[in-house]
């Protein structure tokens, strides 16, 4: 579905990422993991059109989109949860997911739409005459990602779901982001909470400053010996 090709990116004069390829094959869940700086957002950055490579190519289903403009790669089917999340703040928890729906034309696939997401989230549906900015950290990720379901994508990218929630609640994030796979969303995640982002992955790919130094099933990279040291503490 994804082919990322040989692409370096940067801002200004420095590059952030260099000679950087992966692929995410539909149906996945695919993992790109490191610490923080190594570039990982960078790269989401340039998939979603905010940014262009300096170098290398990005294909969507065989075609260029590196050079498309980013409304347009939302209609291509491609939406991102940003790190931060990114919510309107004032706005109804309902108004936050309906702007995501806004790529739609059908007002009964946006109804559809919303009553699946609010099924997966139930507290959302609790909410959904609340602000944005009432809602706890982790309410507010399931927001991001309901609200990036809206535009109902085939390819969901999420940029650290797991910044800033309560450790007792990642898990559930992540049980989330898997159960979403499980309806035929392709899955390209971003993070730093290696453990939990390899477990549910298909395959994934290890970003050291810039570049990728690993990649193999994510259930695989869990017993590599650099993974282990360099991120787990083992």
């Amino acid at each position: 579905m994804l082919e990322v090709k040989g692409i370096s990116v940067g801002y200004k004069e420095l590059l952030a990422v260099q000679d950087v390829s992966f692929s995410v094959r539909k149906g996945e869940v695919v993992s790109l993991v490191g610490s923080n700086g190594a570039g990982k957002s960078t790269i989401l950055r340039a998939i979603s059109g905010l940014l262009r490579p300096k170098r290398g190519e990005i294909l969507l289903n065989g075609e260029p989109i590196h050079k498309t403009p980013p409304y347009e790669i939302v209609r291509k089917k491609i939406a991102m949860v940003p790190e931060g999340r990114q919510l309107f703040g004032r706005l109804s928890v309902l108004d936050n997911l309906l702007l995501g729906a806004y790529v739609l034309d059908a007002k009964e696939e946006v109804g559809a739409l919303l009553e699946s997401v609010l099924a997966l989230f139930p507290r959302l549906a609790e909410r959904k005459g609340q602000r944005a900015e009432t809602l706890s950290g982790g309410e507010q990720q399931q927001l991001a990602i309901g609200r990036g379901l809206m535009s109902r994508p085939a390819l969901l990218m999420l940029d650290e779901p797991s910044l800033g929630i309560m450790p007792k609640l990642v898990s559930e994030i992540f049980k989330t982001i898997h159960e979403i796979s499980q309806k035929g969303v392709t899955v390209f995640l971003v993070e730093q909470n290696i453990y939990e982002a390899l477990d549910i992955s298909d395959r994934a790919y290890v970003l050291q400053t810039g570049r990728i130094v690993l990649e193999g099933k994510g259930k695989d990279l869990l017993k590599s010996d650099l993974v282990r040291k360099a991120y787990l503490g083992m």
